[in-house]
């Protein structure tokens, strides 16, 4: 059990809360402040228990220098400072004198937030390649150290794990509650239904590995599923296939026959696109100038019969090209029944809950994940580092 940030007297302490405030810009303007809402809960409770709050993330990646001008996170402590209803002093530094004096100026309750960790990226990759030195003077700065980026978790990068090393450290309420909620896979209750969509097997093979052995059944849709198809010795015309992984979707249908269940029709088009005409195929009739960009009404039919009897569902990646409107029925559909079960349903970060989101379902589910990659590592069955390197109770 680790540590939180409930476990500390942080009065008149200064206290690092790593964040994730990676959020979407154009133009210089927040596009979705969804991860910076997500935040408030654990900085509103370090601010009430008298901490001296110095905030870090990073956004977006930084090669070279001309990538700092767009990466600023300048605007996210604007924001910031709009929820809080207090100034959050913004320091467009990452180290020096500057950011020392404005530490060490704080007074309980007030808040910093530091310029882009990533910014350190530029000269040797000290952010992402954890320098011990850049998290030790990162630690120098603080007396409590709370993680609360889950979104970084899966990564040993200087601003968690280096920090983590150096200070006592806890996590904060965001990190505390994604870990309780993907727990519940460690065991899950039975029926464990897992729905995979998305386009690239590549990315879920860790996740199928570690879950056909523990899952009743896993229900294969978007473009993935045509790598699967195509592995059963059906055409898939233009359909997605991700040609390199072929062998293996054939050892999974193989080794486990009766758990995997792939569409059994589809929504077709020859061209990629939300205007194009289309028509519904079954597996066995896709022309060899078609694809599929959605399971068709048999498919959510199938799906809807096997998510009933289920106690336990997690979904990661939607199940047809949901970026079209055209095309997001069966996410939509399939979406509509996990909200009707009696059940843990647990979305698995990324696309699923944009999706979600957009649809309105996001909020009517037991738990939507703030992460994208680190959830898939975690539903691997793979240790966080950014969690890992906190201290235990």
């Amino acid at each position: 059990m680790k540590k939180t940030i409930r476990d500390y007297d942080l009065k008149g302490k200064k206290v690092i809360i790593r964040c994730d405030f990676n959020v979407p810009m154009k133009d210089g303007k927040i596009v979705d402040d969804n991860r910076i809402v997500m935040s408030l809960e654990t900085i509103k409770y370090a601010i009430n228990n008298g901490a001296k709050v110095i905030l870090m993330s990073h956004l977006g990646r930084i090669k070279e220098e001309s990538d700092k001008e767009k990466n600023s996170l300048r605007e996210v402590s604007i924001r910031l400072g709009e929820y809080l209803g207090k100034e959050v002093k913004f320091v467009p530094v990452t180290r020096g004198k500057e950011l020392e004096d404005a530490v060490n100026s704080l007074n309980d309750g007030d808040v910093l937030l530091m310029e882009n960790t990533r910014f350190e990226d530029v000269v040797g990759k000290k952010e992402s390649g954890n320098d011990p030195e850049l998290g030790k003077y990162w630690a120098s700065l603080g007396d409590v150290f709370i993680n609360d980026a889950f979104g970084t978790a899966h990564r040993a990068h200087a601003s968690n794990v280096g920090i983590a090393s150096n200070l006592p450290s806890g996590i904060g309420f965001l990190v505390e509650k994604e870990v309780n909620a993907l727990s519940v896979f460690n065991e899950p209750e039975h029926p464990f239904v897992v729905i995979l969509g998305g386009s690239k097997v590549s990315d879920k093979i860790g996740v199928i590995k570690n879950l056909v052995t523990k899952a009743d059944k896993i229900l294969i849709g978007g473009g993935m599923a045509y790598t699967f198809l195509k592995a059963k010795g059906y055409n898939v015309g233009k359909s997605v296939v991700d040609l390199d992984n072929l062998s293996f979707c054939e050892e999974i249908l193989s080794n486990y026959p009766d758990k995997i269940v792939l569409p059994i029709d589809h929504v077709v088009a020859k061209e990629f696109s939300n205007d194009s005409p289309n028509r519904v195929s079954s597996s066995l009739d896709i022309e060899s100038d078609e694809m599929g960009l959605d399971i068709g009404k048999d498919t959510i039919e199938l799906f809807n019969s096997v998510l009933y009897t289920a106690k336990t569902v997690f979904w990661n990646g939607p199940l047809g090209v949901y970026e079209f409107p055209k095309y997001t029925v069966g996410t939509e559909k399939i979406l509509a029944t996990l909200v009707t079960l009696n059940a843990k349903t647990i979305l698995g970060g990324g696309d699923i809950v944009a999706a979600a989101s957009n649809l309105g379902y996001k909020d009517k589910v037991t738990h939507a994940s703030t992460g994208g990659g680190v959830t898939l590592e975690f539903m691997e069955g793979k240790e966080l580092p950014g969690v890992v390197s906190i201290m235990n109770k």
